[in-house]
Parts: structure tokens; C-alpha cells; sequence
């Protein structure tokens, strides 16, 4: 057999770090939320106005439904599916709705699955029109599918009164990934999505969905919390790659693992006042951050920092404020007022996905390991660069969640929270996880994908790897 082989030139790489593709599926533009040939939402909704976020709603209620006929098996779910029997909207800008699971949906916009009523139900008054706007109509059935998965976790014996809260919105949250999957691959009758800005508008409604920053008075949410950004997204991204069986397999010893010790909650301040988690960007704090990534990596030759903006001519890169990296002189350029701006903290409050001081340092993370790239010889203008860059900041983050005492005095550590912004600015601009010339890719999932694969397994050599 091997007389007749015919040798095939270049070198293996893995669907999974492939920058064309998201676990297989290509990463395209094109139309996303609902398609043009849809069939009428069908279904009865106690308290329904009729509106037009009422009867999205109830399009992808179908569509979740659709999906779970196909693809509900035992095993790794006990029984059949069985469609939830009630459906119920409000309005949560109204103090006179129904009492709905034995509540007021009164200024509490949300949607939730009732187990005792075997109820779903949704807030049309500022939910799901907030999050049509915001992230677009696909994002709703991604919203219903996570809900849906409350109910199958359930009908299918993965859960009971006795499991954590965080494991529940783990695995609903990795069932909507499944499902989001399945739409991608055009196989829902309603909804459309592509894998580039559609893809990414969606993992920003999972982003917005997460837990506040903990503080030891609340260290019950731990385990009892909904989950940081990173753990909404992980337990998303693992639903869309590894389907359902994956998402029944979740329990507190695999969040646990996953977590190992990244930090989760904000030590009190030494003043006794609220802790932040937060650090001014400035001349000092950009100075430890490359002094720990230097004792991090012991380069044998540590690129240049300077403050001095913008950036002097470079013959063999292209400027990226806030912080651009020049091969030729080994230097790191800060434009100090721009990555300032980057790294001042806000939220959807301020109609900003998230940022705080970890979306600077983790751009300015970046930009070091280009110049760690460039002196290993491989190439640092090219795609796979890009990601190989988000991995090696990934493992550059693991490393900096442990205190780093610096040689200058003093320690630096990651808290919690910041790996939440790096995750944001993953998805929102793509810095983190660019080229020297600033050039990422289109997937957001893939760009955070590169940059877990880094933080999960903080070995260097293993992103030159995955990113040849």
C-alpha cells in the first residue's frame, strides 16, 4: 500500500486552529438573523401583546424546538423530548403584569424557564428588544436556546435540586452553542448566521450575560453565580465544537479544573475601602507589565519600550496605536493617551461591551510577544501569526494571574475580572490578537479560541504548535 502513496507537501493542521474556519465551518459574511422564507412563529403566549418581539420570540422558541426533535438522544439524555408546555411574555417596564412563577416580572427584564409551571417566559418590554437591537435577531434564539436547555438538562436527568447553579448555566449555556452551531451550518428553517459579525454579536450577548465581579461577601456566587464572561464563553464555545454530549458532561470537578487558579474574586483593599481590580495605565504600570513578561520569558533580547508617539517610521511593519511593535529596531511604541482610553473602565452602561485596565495591558502583552515571535525566526505578518499572537498572550495572562515579584520592587498580579476585559477586547477589536501590522480575522470565536488554547495550557512552544 505504501509503494502506491503519493507524498503530499506542507504540514497538518488541525480544523480547530484553522483561522478559515470555526471548528469546520467555513467563516463567511452574508446575511444573519431571520430568513426570508421563515414560516409564521406557531404557539400560544399567555399575556401576549403581539408585538413584533413577541412573535421573534416565539420564531425561535420553534426553532429551539425544532432542533431538540433532531437531536435529543438518550444516551447522554435519559427519556424523549418533550416540548416545555407553556409560554408567557411581559413587560417589565410595567408594574401591573402578571405574576408569572410566582413573581412580578416588574423592572426585572429577563427570560427564565420555570420547572414547577413548566413555563418559559421573556420580558418584550426592554429584553429582547434590547438585545435585537444591540446584537442582532439570532442573538434572541440563542437567548431561548440556553433557556430550552434549563428544560432539557432537566427532562433529560442531568440535573437536580442538589446541582450548583453555576453548573446549570454552564451547560445551558453550552447547549445554545450547540444549537447556534447548527444554525451556522444552514440547517435552520428560521434563522440564518454567519460566522464573522453575525457569529460575533452573538458572543457578545454572552458577554453581557455574565456575573459582576465577586468580592469575598459574595463568594457563595462562585459556585452559585451564572459565570464570568470567560466561563459563559467557554462553556459556549464547547457546545458549538463539541456538541451535546460535551455540554452533559459538565459538572463542578470540570469547571473546577477548567478554572484551576485563576482568580475569581477581588481581595478587600488594604484601606478597607471596595476593591476594583482596576490600575491607572500609566509610565509605571507599563514598566512592570514588561518587566514581569521579560522575567516570564527571559528573552535574550528584550524589545525596546518607548513612549514617544506615534511611532517612528518602521521599514517592515505598520503603526497599530495604541502600541506598535518595529521588527527592525526590536521597539514597542505606547501612544500612552490612546491605550489610556483603551483601558478606562466601562460597561454596557456606556454602551461598551467591556474594557478596563486588562484590555491596554493585554494589547500591550501583545505587541511583546510579536517581538518574542520575530526573534524565535518565524514569520509575524501572516494570519496564523495573528492567532499565534492571541495564544502566547494567553499564556503570558496564565502566568501573570500568579504574583510576580519584580526585580525593580514590588509585585504584579492579574485579578479578577481582568481576563473578562481581555476576553471583550478579543471580540470588540481584535488588538490582542492581530499581526505586526494589525491585521486579525474575521471569527471573534476564533480569536478568543487562540487565546484560551493559551490559557488553558500555558506552554509557549505548544502556540507555535497550533500556529505554524
Amino acid at each position: 500500500m505504501t509503494g502506491c502513496a503519493t507524498p503530499i507537501q506542507g504540514q497538518a493542521r488541525s480544523s480547530m486552529y484553522d483561522p478559515n474556519t470555526i471548528a469546520g465551518v467555513p467563516v463567511v459574511d452574508g446575511p444573519s438573523g431571520v430568513r426570508k422564507d421563515a414560516p409564521p412563529p406557531e404557539g400560544k403566549v399567555a399575556y401576549t401583546n403581539n408585538s413584533d418581539a413577541d412573535h421573534l420570540a416565539v420564531l425561535a422558541v420553534n426553532d429551539v424546538v425544532d432542533y431538540w426533535q433532531q437531536h435529543y438522544t438518550d444516551p447522554p439524555l435519559e427519556g424523549s423530548f418533550t416540548p416545555v408546555a407553556n409560554l408567557a411574555s411581559y413587560d417589565s417596564t410595567d408594574p401591573g403584569g402578571p405574576i408569572l412563577c410566582g413573581e412580578s416580572g416588574f423592572n426585572n427584564p429577563n427570560a427564565f424557564y420555570c420547572p414547577r409551571a413548566d413555563l418559559i417566559a421573556w420580558d418584550r418590554g426592554d429584553l429582547v428588544p434590547a438585545g435585537m437591537k444591540y446584537f442582532g435577531d439570532a442573538s434572541i434564539a440563542a437567548l431561548f436556546a440556553h433557556e430550552y436547555g434549563h428544560a432539557v438538562q432537566r427532562m433529560g436527568g442531568l440535573v437536580d435540586r442538589s446541582t450548583p447553579t453555576l453548573v446549570l448555566e454552564q451547560q445551558a449555556d453550552c447547549f445554545a452553542g450547540s444549537y447556534i452551531r447548527w444554525v451556522t451550518e444552514g440547517s435552520s428553517k428560521r434563522f440564518q448566521l454567519n460566522t464573522s459579525d453575525g457569529l460575533n454579536r452573538v458572543i457578545a450577548g454572552v458577554i453581557t450575560i455574565r456575573d459582576p465581579i465577586l468580592t469575598p461577601e459574595h463568594e457563595d456566587m462562585v459556585e452559585e453565580g451564572h459565570g464570568t464572561a470567560l466561563d459563559r464563553v467557554s462553556a459556549f464555545q464547547t457546545g458549538f465544537i463539541d456538541g451535546i454530549d460535551a455540554c452533559a458532561r459538565i459538572d463542578m470537578d470540570q469547571i473546577e479544573h477548567a478554572r484551576g487558579d485563576l482568580p475569581m474574586m477581588l481581595d478587600p483593599e488594604a484601606s478597607g475601602g471596595a476593591a476594583t481590580g482596576e490600575s491607572p495605565i500609566d509610565q509605571g504600570l507599563i514598566t512592570s507589565i514588561t518587566e514581569a513578561l521579560t522575567q516570564i520569558f527571559t528573552p535574550a533580547a528584550p524589545p525596546t519600550v518607548s513612549l514617544t508617539a506615534p511611532a517612528q517610521p518602521c521599514p517592515d511593519a505598520t503603526a497599530t496605536p495604541p502600541v506598535s511593535y518595529c521588527p527592525s529596531t526590536n521597539t514597542i511604541t505606547v501612544d500612552l493617551p490612546a491605550l489610556q482610553a483603551m483601558g478606562t473602565p466601562a460597561d454596557e452602561k456606556e454602551r461598551v461591551l467591556l474594557q478596563g485596565d486588562n484590555t491596554a495591558i493585554s494589547v500591550l502583552t501583545a505587541r511583546y510577544m510579536l517581538a518574542l515571535q520575530h526573534h524565535r525566526g518565524v514569520p509575524i505578518d501572516t494570519t496564523a501569526a495573528a492567532l499565534r499572537t492571541a495564544c502566547l498572550t494567553g499564556v503570558a495572562q496564565r502566568k501573570m494571574t500568579e504574583p510576580i515579584t519584580l526585580r525593580t520592587g514590588g509585585t504584579i498580579q492579574l485579578s479578577a475580572g481582568d481576563l473578562d476585559e481581555a476576553i471583550a477586547g478579543l471580540l470588540n477589536n481584535g488588538f490582542a490578537a492581530s499581526d505586526v501590522n494589525g491585521t486579525t480575522v474575521a471569527a471573534g470565536f476564533t480569536r478568543i479560541m487562540a487565546f484560551r488554547s493559551g490559557l488553558i495550557t500555558p506552554n509557549a512552544d505548544a502556540c507555535y504548535t497550533r500556529f505554524p
